[in-house]
């Protein structure tokens, strides 16, 4: 039997040979998560990775084989959307190509499949309110609902968000990139955004109720406001797209809009090198555009 694909001495610090096998050890992945955390990746987002590698390193007996490798991946395949086998996938190569395991290249996970975004109006906003009008937690979900649809707010950005992140005075909300709060943008890059009147009195209302509960220890916890809306009409990420489109039907500029949703500039010639504005600026433009008719979901 010959020795396994990788060139000699590129192995990780403390991987072994185990049986003319690379045997994986705990050092191995503590050390690639390390160096994922260096980039400033969220906690979550560095939970998910160690657990998609270490439930594949458990099938293969930590022993990581082309075979074993190839048996693993197609057998989750049929357990997951295109889009999270995707990230399992990634992450998977990822580690093997710190490993300098010479076969990862080949690992190359589907096509994401074609997408045609989801249409969401006013009316799906107001049905979700009334779906949840009678829910003990009424207060929370309509903030939580406004706020999506005014600010542009990812779910993520959302579950993150922090009491001192609202600025009610102001009407401005601080979406931070600190990894080691555990918040972070898709971007790396911390923004702010704006939210409406209507929005204002919702926020002013849940945090006084916020304040003053025993039982809630975050704003808009992922778990909690995941199985609240788990059989709603419209889902959370779906608050995001909502003000993407609104915003569109009322003639705002999407240079604006990339801006406060926290969109990559790269490529964007035009946002990269001539168009910068000023807090103030934006909050002109944005009060323009969404300030000048009700946006309240009633």
């Amino acid at each position: 039997m010959g020795l396994p694909e990788f060139e000699s001495g590129s192995l990780a610090p403390k991987a072994v040979l185990y049986k003319e096998k690379l045997k994986i050890k705990l050092e191995d992945l503590d050390e690639f998560i390390g160096f994922r955390k260096i980039k400033g990746l969220c906690d979550e987002w560095i939970y998910l990775s160690r657990y998609f590698i270490t439930n594949y390193l458990d099938y293969v007996n930590w022993i990581p084989d082309k075979k074993n490798t190839i048996d693993y991946l197609n057998n989750i395949q049929k357990d997951y959307s295109t889009t999270y086998y995707r990230k399992i996938t990634y992450q998977i190569r990822k580690f093997l190509t710190y490993l300098k395991i010479d076969w990862a290249k080949d690992i190359n996970p589907p096509s994401e499949p074609t997408y045609l975004p989801k249409r969401v109006t006013m009316e799906d906003i107001n049905a979700t309110l009334l779906y949840f009008k009678e829910n003990e937690y009424f207060i929370q979900i309509k903030s939580l609902v406004l706020l999506g649809i005014s600010s542009g707010m990812s779910a993520e950005e959302l579950y993150q968000l922090d009491r001192e992140n609202i600025d009610l005075d102001r009407g401005i909300v601080h979406i931070n990139h600190n990894p080691n709060n555990g918040q972070s943008t898709k971007t790396k890059m911390s923004r702010i955004s704006f939210f409406t009147y209507d929005t204002k009195d919702a926020l002013s209302e849940y945090l006084t109720y916020f304040n003053n509960d025993k039982q809630l220890k975050q704003l808009f916890s992922q778990s909690h406001i995941t199985r609240l809306f788990r059989d709603a009409p419209i889902l959370v990420k779906d608050l995001r797209k909502f003000f993407s489109q609104e915003w569109d039907r009322r003639g705002g500029p999407t240079s604006i809009k990339k801006i406060l949703m926290g969109h990559s500039l790269k490529g964007d010639v035009d946002l990269m090198h001539y168009n910068c504005q000023s807090e103030e600026d934006l909050k002109n433009i944005y009060d323009k555009v969404m300030n000048n008719t009700a946006l309240n979901g009633k």
